[in-house]
């Protein structure tokens, strides 16, 4: 099992979003970046857990927790032209980008943010903190996600 970080703006898809999705469960979708693409593609799979990150909020944290339930198949919505993901270079048959299903696994009772994951010599290698780190799909290692975890006050 791998562990990641999912990084989402809560105005348009929040931890209280995949909530309320049906059986909690929800694809997730518009992935547009190669380096992301090919973690969902090629490295991400069921029962990987994962760090659910709203970004663009305040203050930027960590909400909860995720389970992958489908590991990386073709984003369809690239293939419709009505959808705002849409990509014509993208075809079923050779598909550019990729998705996967996750489950809402937990949200905590506070979120853990960016700048008090800062404050842990444990996390100084963590993605996430890294200078000029944007992608929205990032590996987490285990130490990483039980320390974050920890500070969340949350276990599994």
């Amino acid at each position: 099992m791998k562990h990641w970080l999912f990084k989402t703006e809560p105005d348009v898809f929040s931890i209280d979003d995949l909530y309320k999705a049906p059986s909690h469960i929800a694809p997730w979708e518009g992935v547009r970046n190669y380096q992301a693409r090919n973690f969902l593609r090629d490295s991400i799979q069921k029962g990987d857990l994962v760090l659910f990150y709203h970004s663009r909020a305040n203050p930027l944290s960590i909400v909860g927790i995720a389970e992958v339930t489908k590991p990386g198949y073709p984003d369809h919505f690239a293939f419709d032209p009505s959808h705002k993901y849409f990509d014509p270079k993208s075809k079923p048959e050779n598909p550019t980008w990729y998705m996967v299903d996750i489950k809402f696994k937990k949200k905590f009772p506070e979120p853990v943010t960016t700048e008090e994951m800062k404050k842990h010599k444990q996390l100084k290698n963590m993605v996430l903190l890294q200078k000029g780190s944007r992608l929205s799909i990032q590996p987490v290692s285990p130490a990483e996600f039980q320390f974050v975890l920890g500070l969340a006050g949350v276990k599994l």
